[in-house]
């Protein structure tokens, strides 16, 4: 990605969260048809502008992850929903997903950056979402390797202070690890995931640009631990 416009970033506006509140209650596309050039300037250029202003100053924390301004198929998620498994066939979501991804991996299931955008909550996550099998297992295999590190690492204070983590998780341990091993509930999870909240007056403000990078470097430790698991630079 060509960083030279990182400047054009500078706030997402009331309007964006306005159009958002209004797609959830006209969520067809003869609506969204009529609003996409209220989509276009309200939230796809302003979303792509602060990918390219995250992107400009990624370097500072990692090398490792790609800001790609694309309309289409870059850090800027889709708004469409894959309504192929659903019952609900709302054709749209009612959010703004930017997805910051490791250059290792194709998809979101790759350790990554994400910012989310809605009406009902605005946070900054950090980790990997629905790891394939093999990848899940070596993360198991290096916490319970190095289960000291691991906790060092997730239970640091300026950690906990900034993120929660959340994410599905099994009922029981996974094969071959026993239930009173001290790291079960970690083993158990299905997902790596680190959230922290976006305060409000920061969600429509050029500050989010600082938070974003700030909160991915208080979560260095812990991306970096997975990137080792999964064997890929951080």
């Amino acid at each position: 990605m060509t960083a030279s416009k990182d400047a054009d970033f500078d706030h997402f506006s009331a309007d964006a969260f306005r159009f958002l509140a209004e797609l959830e209650g006209n969520n067809e596309r003869t609506w969204f048809k009529a609003n996409q050039a209220r989509y276009e300037s309200a939230l796809r250029e302003p979303a792509r502008a602060f990918v390219r202003a995250v992107g400009a100053r990624l370097g500072a924390v990692t090398d490792h992850l790609r800001a790609d301004d694309r309309k289409v198929g870059g850090s800027l998620m889709r708004i469409h929903r894959d309504v192929r498994f659903s019952k609900d066939k709302s054709p749209y979501k009612n959010n703004v997903g930017v997805h910051f991804r490791h250059a290792a991996g194709k998809d979101v299931h790759a350790p990554g950056l994400y910012v989310h955008l809605a009406n009902d909550e605005c946070f900054v996550g950090v980790g990997i979402w629905g790891p394939p099998t093999p990848a899940l297992n070596a993360i198991r295999a290096k916490i319970d390797a190095e289960q000291a590190r691991w906790r060092e690492i997730v239970e640091a204070p300026e950690f906990v202070a900034a993120f929660r983590r959340e994410g599905e998780t099994l009922k029981r341990p996974p094969r071959g690890y026993a239930k009173d091993h001290p790291c079960v509930e970690d083993l158990k999870r299905k997902h790596h995931i680190a959230v922290c909240d976006i305060p409000d007056a920061v969600v429509e403000s050029p500050e989010l640009v600082d938070f974003t990078l700030d909160q991915l470097r208080r979560a260095a430790s812990y991306m970096g631990f997975l990137c080792e698991a999964l064997e890929v630079a951080f």
